[in-house]
């Protein structure tokens, strides 16, 4: 299709700066991950959590080598590969596994909380792995905002931090460093390329945990978490990050990141509609504040080294 000099449509994409671009593809990429916790829950209510958790990378890592192969995509070099197996241990095994086993014994909406803290903690990763300088505003909302979940973890727990909210927390800090090197990485390789590879790599180490579970537990289960496992395989480990690492990449991981402050309602509100999970009054109150102390975070000023 020719474009024509007077074509407006085809000037518009031109008038967005590359930090509004940034959140609109970050907004896209949170609203395909709010799904993730309610859809996890649904499927490791009758499949073993390991399948749940590493086994939706082997269906996405299918769909990713056919990907690469229509579109002829060149191998990475090997300076990439280290990056790669960052991204490949946070959001490929480190988030999928310790989610879908927190998930066995808390409620979404549980979990939305606690992962509110994701986007300061990407925000952290990023200045570690992808060169963003926040300023002494934007880590004092960080540490407030994480206070914030810890003392929600903390009440809601009957005055103890369980081993599942413990899980939440390190799902959290592998997300966050994978969030951070892929957004790091897409500048290089693109940012539906830095997924696939890093899928199409893992896949033969998680095939084996995979292959072992099903052989010892095989694969029963209903329509419910069978659509439950579809999301998470199609849409949270692969179609998201699409959206998800082009506009960490053209953005800022740092303020992109911001986008998920979101995330919680949104999950909150998915876990009412589809699981059914009552809400409490602290689950709101504490989700209100830390989106409150995220959005303040969100105006601090953030350099970008390049």
């Amino acid at each position: 299709m020719s474009i024509q000099p007077g074509d407006r449509s085809a000037e518009a994409p031109k008038s967005l700066d590359p930090e509004t671009l940034g959140l609109a593809y970050g907004f896209l990429g949170v609203l395909v991950f709010s799904l993730t916790l309610p859809a996890t829950r649904l499927a490791v209510a009758e499949l073993n959590s390991t399948f749940v958790g590493l086994g939706r990378a082997i269906v996405a890592s299918m769909l990713a080598a056919l990907l690469l192969k229509i579109t002829r995509q060149p191998l990475p070099a090997q300076r990439h590969l280290p990056s790669l197996a960052i991204v490949a241990a946070g959001v490929i095994v480190g988030f999928p596994l310790l989610s879908a086993w927190a998930m066995r014994s808390l409620p979404a909406s549980h979990g939305a909380i606690v992962l509110g803290i994701l986007p300061l903690a990407t925000a952290l990763a990023g200045a570690f792995r992808a060169g963003d300088r926040p300023s002494a505003a934007f880590w004092l909302c960080s540490s407030l905002g994480s206070a914030i979940v810890v003392g929600f973890t903390i009440l809601s727990g009957g005055g103890v931090v369980h081993l599942a909210d413990l899980a939440l927390l390190g799902a959290v800090a592998a997300a966050a460093l994978g969030y951070a090197e892929g957004g790091r990485l897409s500048r290089e390789l693109g940012g539906w390329q830095v997924i696939c590879w890093a899928l199409v790599l893992s896949a033969p180490v998680l095939a084996v945990p995979v292959a072992i579970v099903v052989s010892q537990q095989g694969l029963h289960a209903s329509g419910s978490a069978w659509l439950g496992f579809g999301y998470v395989s199609l849409f949270s480990m692969f179609l998201g990050f699409f959206a998800w690492y082009h506009g960490l990449a053209i953005g800022g991981v740092a303020r992109v990141s911001q986008m998920q402050l979101l995330q919680p309602f949104l999950t909150i509100f998915a876990s009412a509609l589809f699981l059914h999970e009552r809400i409490t009054g602290l689950t709101i109150v504490t989700a209100l504040a830390v989106v409150g102390v995220v959005a303040l975070g969100k105006k601090a000023p953030i350099a970008r080294v390049h």
